[in-house]
């Protein structure tokens, strides 16, 4: 039986979103005959893992669906022994990377994917606790439909199961390998603040991540576009289109990769930033590999604590670090650009080497564009006053030690694209025998045993790169 994964990281309390996501695992196993297995990647604090862990307990009976509910002493156990057994050099730095002690929305969902290698899934399906399904008649309107009835067929088979198709005929014998939708609601990046204090600064601090050299009228549609995800329309009608996949059109929200993109090239595991976990969106359309472009958005809503108090503060810091990742992303997504179809090997592979070798070139690009940034940021912010003008104080002293973080992030990604197969691999040849000690999965049950103290390090992933005109949307490093 094909099995499977459906993923929800968290470090905040989602019980509604767990309740939802059990429904459309079971839907899922139910309607396409597959084995799900509904992960949970719980980093919140004990007494939201105790919620989640009601909320998993009491879902209806599924058949064929597995749940497994892991927080971080899990997932640190697991991934100790599949460090050891890779026999890689620098175990604690790779554990580190996997696992850090700080927020990394990459590095949360690489965990998703060394799990659901050894628990034998060919794709992962990943959503995010601050989002809600859609309605239609009362029903919840699953993204799952689309993903499982595409996902890893050759694009010639999965033809039928669209209503779209415009993918070149060159590409007709290579794998679906993302399927995806966007959101309606909320912008996808927490700054909807600055356009309605000040659009002018809202233009220029949204331009930040601009290419260095961004003409004007680029800069321009790239703000007017950026974060804006599907729009606000409900859904209504079904529409799915087999191309090259829109990647500024689909979120982490919402998505499906191919095991065969996921288990080649992880996603870059930087902390304490936004939108790392959006590079395999940039890797699958360059390397020419077929997707799926659907309209079943997910609804995209935002939890205050991001607004006031240390919320604000550390979302700031991340989109900063946003800011400045991007002087090391664009290289790379240049280089991928230009390489195209020579990124995948005779039987339509990823090579991983061609991503590891560019990050390492772009580690050594000039800082003067992000010290730029961070001048033109503190100005905005302090025309801006009040709390942004705090922030900017908050943020004069950390400067340097945020430039040096930034040009980490990018060696780090390097350092981990070199050792993914041996872990990918290590994950496979383990299988289950993580389940043991370190939480029981259940049919269509909770995980008992796995709701043990963990520290906060987490975070579902921010809505959002979607909707950008310019070649790439962010960075992030390890949390769930």
């Amino acid at each position: 039986m094909r099995a499977v994964c459906l993923t929800l990281p968290t470090n905040r309390e989602c019980a509604a979103a767990v309740t939802a996501i059990g429904a459309e695992a079971a839907h899922a196993a139910r309607r396409f005959g597959v084995r799900v297995h509904l992960l949970v990647l719980d980093s919140a604090d004990p007494a939201a893992r105790a919620r989640h862990a009601e909320a998993l307990a009491a879902l209806p009976p599924a058949g064929g669906v597995t749940v497994h509910h892991l927080d971080e002493d899990a997932q640190r156990a697991f991934l100790r022994q599949v460090i050891g057994r890779s026999g890689l050099p620098g175990a604690d730095r790779l554990l580190d990377l996997m696992l850090p002690d700080a927020v990394s929305y990459g590095a949360c969902t690489n965990r998703a994917f060394l799990l659901a290698a050894a628990l034998g899934c060919t794709s992962v399906h990943r959503r995010d606790s601050d989002s809600r399904y859609q309605l239609l008649d009362g029903a919840p309107v699953f993204p799952i439909d689309h993903e499982l009835a595409t996902i890893g067929r050759k694009a010639a088979d999965a033809a039928a199961a669209v209503t779209e198709h415009t993918l070149d005929p060159a590409h007709a014998d290579k794998p679906v390998s993302l399927v995806g939708a966007s959101f309606i609601g909320e912008l996808s990046v927490d700054i909807g603040e600055i356009r309605e204090l000040d659009p002018a600064l809202h233009h220029r601090v949204v331009g930040l991540w601009a290419p260095t050299g961004a003409s004007e009228p680029d800069r321009r549609a790239l703000v007017a576009d950026s974060f804006t995800g599907g729009g606000t329309e409900p859904f209504t009608v079904d529409r799915a289109v087999l191309d090259l996949p829109d990647i500024w059109r689909i979120d982490m929200c919402n998505i499906a990769l191919d095991h065969q993109v996921y288990e080649r090239v992880p996603l870059p595991p930087a902390t304490d930033t936004i939108g790392s976990d959006y590079f395999l969106h940039h890797l699958v359309r360059d390397a020419t590999l077929p997707g799926v472009t659907h309209n079943r958005h997910i609804v995209n809503f935002y939890t205050p604590e991001r607004r006031t108090g240390p919320g604000f503060t550390a979302y700031q810091l991340r989109w900063t670090k946003f800011l400045l990742s991007m002087l090391y992303l664009y290289p790379v997504y240049a280089d991928l650009e230009a390489a195209g179809g020579a990124l995948l090997d005779e039987h339509h592979r990823l090579r991983p080497e061609a991503v590891a070798d560019s990050a390492r070139r772009s580690a050594a690009t000039d800082r003067a564009e992000n010290h730029r940034r961070l001048a033109e940021l503190d100005r905005c912010y302090r025309q801006l006053g009040g709390k942004y003008a705090e922030f900017a104080d908050h943020l004069a002293p950390l400067r340097a030690r945020l430039l040096d973080e930034a040009q980490a992030d990018i060696e780090d990604f390097a350092l981990l694209v070199d050792a993914w197969g041996p872990l990918v691999r290590a994950s496979r040849a383990g299988g289950t025998s993580w389940t043991s000690g370190a939480g029981r999965a259940t049919e269509a049950g909770w995980t008992s045993g796995a709701c043990g103290p963990s520290r906060p390090s987490g975070l579902s992933g921010p809505k959002g790169l979607s909707g950008l005109s310019g070649p790439g949307s962010g960075p992030a490093r390890g949390a769930a």
